[in-house]
C-alpha cells in the first residue's frame, strides 16, 4: 500500500464564543487575542509554516468577521512597516496569501469539535491534515512534524499525547495503548485504540491525553459524517477516532514540548508574560519589572 503524501494542509477550529474571555470577546475573537504584538492565531499559522504546511484551513463563523479581515491582504499596512524601518513584520505579513494559502469554512452553530472538522472537508480534499486547535501554543513546529513522519510512515493517523496527573484526566480525551511504546528517531509513539471524551478520574484507560495536535487521514470525514450528536449535542472528534481505530489502531506521539492554554485568563497571562521573557527588546525590562512586583 502507498505511504500518504507528506502533510500540506492544517484546519483550525476557530468559530467558539470565547465564552471564559468575555467580555473581551464580546467584540474581538479570541484567536486574535494579542500574545504581545502578534495574535494567537498567527502564532499557530507559523507553527504550521514550519512543519511545511502551505494551505491552512480556518473554521470559523459568520459573526467573526475580524478573522477574515486578518488574514486579508493590507497594503497600506505593510507600507507603513516598510517606512518605520520594520520590513521584516512586513515580509511576515506579506507571507499569508504568498507563503500559504489561508481559506475559510463556516461553522455558524456551535456543535462540536467533530463537526467543526467536518465543515472543512471541501477544502481539505482527500490528503491527510493537521489538526490544530488555537487554545493551545507549542513552542514550535517539532510535534507537527513528528506527527506527520509518523503518519506517513505508518499510513494512519496520530495525534498528540501528554502524560497528565490523574486529578487533571477529566478536561482531556483519554486514549487506551494497545501495544510497547516505540522510540524511534527520538520520538516516542505507540498504538492506540479507544479514545474516551472527559472520563471520571476512576474510569480513565491512562493518563496519556490528547492534546491540541492531530494529523488525520482523509477517511475520518466519512466517520464524521455518520457520528449522530452525543448527550450534549455535540459531535465530538474523540468519538470518530475511536470508530477510526477499530479498523487499525491509531498513533500517539508522546510530547515534552512546552505548552501553553491560552483559552482561559490565567493560560492567556502565563502565555504573554513567557513571551515578555523571551522578547529580545522587551525581556529585560519586564524581568526587572516582575522582581518589584514578586
Amino acid at each position: 500500500m502507498a505511504l500518504p503524501p507528506r502533510i500540506r494542509t492544517a484546519v483550525v477550529p476557530a468559530a467558539g464564543q470565547g465564552t471564559r474571555m468575555l467580555p473581551a470577546t464580546k467584540a474581538v475573537p479570541k484567536e486574535l487575542l494579542p500574545i504581545l504584538e502578534r495574535p494567537a492565531l498567527q502564532i499557530i499559522v507559523d507553527e504550521a509554516l514550519g512543519a511545511g504546511v502551505d494551505h491552512v484551513v480556518i473554521v470559523t463563523s459568520r459573526t467573526k468577521p475580524a478573522i477574515e479581515q486578518y488574514f486579508a491582504a493590507a497594503p497600506e499596512v505593510e507600507a507603513s512597516l516598510e517606512k518605520q524601518g520594520r520590513g521584516a513584520l512586513a515580509e511576515q505579513l506579506r507571507r499569508y496569501g504568498k507563503d500559504v494559502r489561508v481559506s475559510f469554512a463556516y461553522q455558524d452553530a456551535p456543535r462540536g469539535l467533530g463537526h467543526a472538522v467536518a465543515c472543512a472537508r471541501d477544502l481539505v480534499g482527500s490528503e491527510p491534515f493537521f489538526v490544530m486547535l488555537p487554545d493551545e501554543l507549542m513552542e514550535d513546529s517539532s510535534l507537527l512534524n513528528d506527527l506527520a513522519t509518523l503518519t506517513q510512515r505508518t499510513g494512519v493517523g496520530a495525534v498528540a499525547l501528554k502524560r497528565m496527573p490523574r486529578e487533571e484526566l477529566f478536561r482531556y480525551g483519554i486514549v487506551t495503548p494497545v501495544g510497547p511504546l516505540v522510540k524511534t528517531d527520538g520520538v516516542e509513539s505507540l498504538p492506540i485504540a479507544k479514545v474516551v471524551e472527559k472520563p471520571h478520574v476512576d474510569d480513565a484507560p491512562s493518563d496519556l491525553a490528547i492534546i491540541g495536535r492531530y494529523a488525520l487521514t482523509p477517511d475520518i470525514f466519512d466517520v464524521l459524517d455518520g457520528l449522530a450528536p452525543g448527550g450534549t449535542g455535540e459531535i465530538q472528534l474523540t468519538d470518530a477516532l475511536s470508530i477510526q481505530s477499530e479498523r487499525a489502531p491509531l498513533h500517539g506521539v508522546i510530547s515534552q514540548i512546552g505548552r501553553r492554554d491560552i483559552g482561559n485568563p490565567l493560560g492567556w497571562i502565563e502565555a504573554v508574560i513567557e513571551a515578555g521573557l523571551e522578547h529580545a527588546e522587551f525581556g529585560d525590562g519586564l524581568r526587572t519589572w516582575l522582581r518589584t512586583v514578586i
